[in-house]
């Protein structure tokens, strides 16, 4: 399988974050890549450079105005008299149409949607070329590869088209479907991942060009909290194009499974012909955010039930943090495709 890598996705580095009001070690580290290009690696994908597009696939999804400020908030922020290292929002607008402040504090404010996606020197770096590996493994469908992975780092899927969130700063996999979408394609987004796609879902919500479908632990008690509620089903244009399936803390395979028939069923009823798989590998048992069940098996089981629909794939790294078994994981999903 091809596949598509960076290194200087590696330099972002942000050393913390906030949960629960308390600064943390950051668990979205350099040294998942490591991780995942072995398990990558021992599934037989051989890795390529992406090619650099430039800002245009860019910003099909995100705002210039967004893009402006992830470009230029560090340096402005290291101009702070006792300024933090890294850029951690402290206050945000009750509303989205609430007025555009100048300070740096005030645009984090705005830019940044929580306290677990801190802006360091080099994250504008890595999330550029995130979004290029995501780019060039869309590319690779449209060239007629059957499937492709990208290993974006930092991930994207709780990335608005003008907001950071989750450890997410720009959306691959949005940015992967709209790329598709430009060629000619009908794609639809499926997020495996354990923490609901919110990012994905606000880009396309009113849209009908792409199916948005997200299996995830119940936001009720758990991250992103206000969105992947089953009663979300788009709007206007976008009404009956987006589907979530959210599912009791600690499910297993079987619940898994039987949830991911439903998202196969609704991505075949799009007539969707390409689907950008946000692989989240977070939904495992053992991995730290500990929200499902799901066994290494489990995701083999996943992997072939989406390879069984026959088609094209993008596969975009979301989630799955460091544990002694994420290489594994990854392994068990690829080497079902």
């Amino acid at each position: 399988m091809k596949a598509f890598f960076d290194d200087r996705q590696q330099s972002h580095d942000p050393k913390y974050f906030m949960a629960n009001g308390k600064l943390l070690p950051n668990p979205e580290v350099p040294a998942r890549v490591n991780i995942l290009k072995a398990g990558a690696e021992a599934a037989g994908c051989i890795f390529s450079a992406p090619s650099d597009n430039g800002l245009g696939p860019i910003a099909a999804i995100h705002t210039s105005e967004y893009i402006t400020f992830l470009r230029n908030i560090h340096a402005r922020w290291q101009r702070i008299d006792e300024a933090s290292d890294e850029v951690i929002p402290n206050i945000h607008p009750v509303s989205r149409n609430d007025a555009y402040p100048l300070s740096a504090v005030g645009q984090a404010g705005y830019h940044q949607a929580d306290t677990a996606c801190p802006i360091a020197a080099r994250t504008y770096d890595a999330a550029y070329w995130s979004a290029q590996t995501a780019i060039s493994a869309s590319d690779a469908i449209c060239a007629g590869a059957d499937a492709a992975y990208a290993l974006s780092r930092p991930p994207g899927h709780h990335a608005f088209s003008d907001l950071a969130g989750g450890f997410c700063f720009f959306n691959n996999s949005a940015i992967a479907a709209q790329r598709l979408l430009n060629n000619g394609l009908r794609p639809a987004i499926l997020d495996v991942d354990v923490h609901h796609g919110n990012g994905t879902q606000g880009i396309f919500y009113n849209r009908s060009d792409v199916l948005t479908v997200s299996i995830h632990a119940d936001p009720a008690r758990f991250y992103p909290f206000f969105w992947g509620h089953s009663a979300e089903r788009g709007l206007g244009p976008g009404l009956g194009a987006n589907l979530n399936l959210p599912l009791s803390r600690g499910s297993d395979d079987q619940a898994f499974v039987k949830e991911l028939d439903k998202a196969i069923e609704r991505i075949i009823n799009f007539g969707s012909n390409a689907i950008v798989v946000a692989l989240g590998l977070d939904a495992h048992v053992d991995d730290p955010f500990k929200g499902l069940a799901i066994t290494t098996s489990g995701f083999a089981q996943i992997g072939t039930a989406i390879a069984a629909t026959g088609l094209p794939l993008v596969l975009v790294q979301e989630g799955g943090y460091v544990s002694p078994v994420l290489g594994d994981n990854l392994t068990a999903f690829l080497t079902s495709i």
